[in-house]
């Protein structure tokens, strides 16, 4: 094997922070598929708008991965806190009471229906959060190793 120096490793190593966003959106992307094309689960508003910041990030990192662009981190981090934002008030809807007064979804499935609820705090939203965050946290990784 042929020695790498100080830049090539760096080059490598934000590259795995690029897959790993890009694979989490994918899952994340697929599984929201999933859950409303095969199991029939209607997305509410709030669903949409998470969808609406997590599919855009697919291409974005696929095609940042594939071009080794670290720069993109610019554009993949606001969607990625602004979804996470969105999952989180809507995760807080679900499980907490006093949320669900602020915004009421007026038309469609209400937005603080549990269609999962996985070990009593795995929800849809929770799981969006889930992957809004580690989508965020490869991004500020990026940032770091410059």
């Amino acid at each position: 094997m042929l020695p790498m120096n100080k830049e090539m490793e760096g080059q490598s190593k934000h590259t795995y922070f690029l897959y790993f966003a890009w694979f989490v959106s994918l899952v994340a992307m697929f599984g929201s598929l999933y859950f409303s094309e095969i199991k029939g689960f209607i997305p509410c508003e709030k669903c949409w708008y998470q969808r609406i910041f997590m599919y855009p990030l697919v291409f974005i990192l696929g095609i940042a991965t594939f071009q080794n662009d670290s720069s993109a981190k610019k554009y993949v981090l606001p969607l990625s806190i602004i979804g996470g934002t969105i999952s989180l008030l809507h995760y807080l809807e679900q499980k907490i009471p006093g949320f669900s007064g602020f915004k009421p979804c007026v038309s469609g499935v209400p937005c603080n229906i549990q269609y999962i609820n996985w070990f009593g705090f795995v929800t849809i939203p929770f799981l969006a959060l889930t992957a809004f965050m580690l989508i965020a946290i490869s991004m500020i990784m990026l940032y770091r190793k410059k």
